[in-house]
């Protein structure tokens, strides 16, 4: 089966061979109001330069439309990086996922997304609107699914290997919600009366502990695979002003025994998965691995593992070894 390393290696030589056109944002900014004021596609097609029309996802110029977590790693293409989509209605997603790594339940406002599965089969999830049953979808390598515009969904790479996604949306600025951060960053009190009655200390002790997308998944696979669920970033959470601020006297605090967080800009030097490099790993299909079902062993030393590397001060990148 084509691997994550050999596309990546792909990925790398087309990059070194074309260049993408560095920029500041502000400049990237700038071009994208003049794509847009450009009354038809000839005048957009002479604000761009011929580099401008490739995108490395391998190796992008700068941290925009780059997530990082402690599951992997997802480049986003959008309007807001690449300004050769402007008036073409397209952008692309390439997600990096580890051992276990989730691209955690989100949603995109503006785009209708599909989803293609390079290797591993995916564990898929959507949630259409209120009164619409709940799909569960096994994106099996070679396959693509939907998830409709607005509707929350996650994929799950349920296997110890590397992962690797393509997600294309049919808007320059699809946008994104992480539906865990976006109600935690609404008023405390409306989201203690929308669990039932939660105090806001609750809430506080709550929302500390949910992780910098692409997270960790679930219990089952991480024991399956080997992996300790240790402490992930949680920079994402929404920003607080008046208007959605915790009362002075609230402190969080680890009520629930919890994991834990790790700084806001540092991150492990390797991720969880490549710590136990040394133990034995599951193996076994995808679907039947998160299902619990027909694993077998294998030493791991013959495996790939994700490096969570420090690229700059303020952020990380998952490199694929």
């Amino acid at each position: 089966m084509f691997s994550v390393a050999a596309f990546v290696s792909l990925l790398a030589l087309a990059g070194s061979s074309f260049a993408q056109e560095g920029g500041s944002s502000s400049s990237v900014a700038q071009l994208v109001a003049n794509l847009r004021e450009a009354p038809t596609e000839v005048d957009r097609f002479a604000l761009i330069e011929d580099d401008q029309f490739l995108f490395d996802f391998v190796n992008p110029n700068g941290t925009v439309g780059v997530t990082n977590g402690a599951g992997g790693r997802t480049v986003a293409a959008t309007s807001a990086n690449f300004p050769a989509v402007v008036g073409n209605g397209v952008s692309m997603t390439i997600g990096f996922l580890g051992p276990c790594g989730m691209n955690s339940p989100h949603t995109h406002p503006r785009a209708t997304e599909i989803n293609f599965s390079i290797n591993t089969t995916l564990r898929g999830g959507v949630l259409v609107e209120n009164g619409a049953r709940f799909a569960e979808i096994d994106i099996r390598p070679g396959t693509a699914t939907v998830f409709p515009q607005g509707a929350i969904h996650f994929e799950m790479n349920p296997s110890c290997e590397e992962a690797m996604f393509v997600a294309g949306f049919n808007g320059e600025d699809p946008g994104v919600q992480q539906v865990a951060q976006r109600f935690f960053g609404l008023p405390p009190d409306i989201v203690g009366a929308a669990l039932g009655g939660l105090g806001v200390q609750e809430v506080a002790d709550l929302e500390q502990y949910i992780p910098d997308n692409v997270i960790l998944g679930v219990d089952e696979c991480l024991k399956r695979c080997g992996i300790e669920r240790t402490a992930q970033t949680n920079a994402q959470r929404q920003p607080r002003v008046s208007a959605n601020a915790f009362p002075s006297s609230v402190v969080p605090s680890n009520v629930y025994s919890l994991a834990g967080v790790a700084s806001a800009t540092a991150a492990p030097e390797r991720s969880a998965a490549a710590s136990t490099a040394s133990a034995p790993r599951a193996s076994g299909s995808a679907r039947s691995g998160w299902r619990g079902e027909g694993n077998t062993t294998k030493n791991s030393n013959d495996r790939r593992f994700a490096l969570i590397e420090e690229r700059a001060p303020e952020f990380t990148q998952i490199s694929l070894r």
